[in-house]
């Protein structure tokens, strides 16, 4: 199997059929916006915040997604430019992992801790800590399919700049959290395009050589 394309005007459903998920890709860094929706009870989770936040609603409205929870995968700034109105707008509760909190533009609603499962309907995601890229990094676990933020992505792991970046640790959260997963997870990252847990495991020593 192969995952489904990066952007998608209608939904694609997980591999058992426990979400439908749509992609929304673009400004301010070809980044991508993961909304799932349960189908049984069009309850969603919004998997980060950027873009344009009337086009976001636009698109969540033709889906006729109730979303109840806005779910930061980590703080930079990309990633939450429509945090404020979408929030505001839907009613929505804001998740962040409490060492990256202080870098969102609002406070959020409740905090993300490793191992916690998050519901919306009947679906439900698994939060995954995965430091190193920024300190409360996260990513979204859920019926075979991985939200990885900036942890993951096709052909290496995130920036770990510093002061907030940490080569080391991000390895770390890459051997200990997300490359214990099956091959067939499909990874969906921050930026770019999908890739599987398989394509990537048999080039992590190789990133882990290289130091970046």
């Amino acid at each position: 199997m192969q995952p489904g394309p990066r952007r998608s005007a209608s939904a694609t459903s997980s591999p058992h059929g426990v979400f439908d998920r749509y992609v929304f890709s673009g400004a301010p860094m070809d980044n991508n916006v993961y909304l799932l929706v349960c189908p049984q009870t069009q309850d969603a989770a919004l998997i980060d915040a950027s873009g344009d936040a009337e086009q976001l609603l636009t698109a969540i409205r033709q889906a006729r997604a109730r979303v109840r929870l806005i779910l930061m995968t980590h703080g930079h700034a990309d990633h939450w430019g429509a945090l404020g109105r979408l929030r505001d707008a839907l009613g929505a509760s804001v998740g962040a992992h409490l060492a990256d909190a202080e870098m969102l533009p609002l406070t959020p609603n409740f905090a993300l801790t490793d191992g916690q499962r998050v519901a919306f309907g009947a679906a439900s995601l698994e939060v995954l800590h995965t430091p190193g890229h920024t300190p409360g990094s996260v990513c979204f676990l859920g019926d075979g399919n991985l939200f990885s933020g900036d942890t993951l992505f096709p052909g290496g792991p995130g920036a770990t700049k510093p002061p907030l970046g940490d080569f080391p640790l991000i390895m770390r959260s890459l051997r200990e959290q997300l490359f214990v997963l099956p091959d067939e997870t499909f990874v969906f990252p921050g930026h770019g395009d999908p890739t599987t847990i398989g394509r990537e495991r048999p080039s992590l020593d190789a990133w882990e050589a290289r130091g970046w």
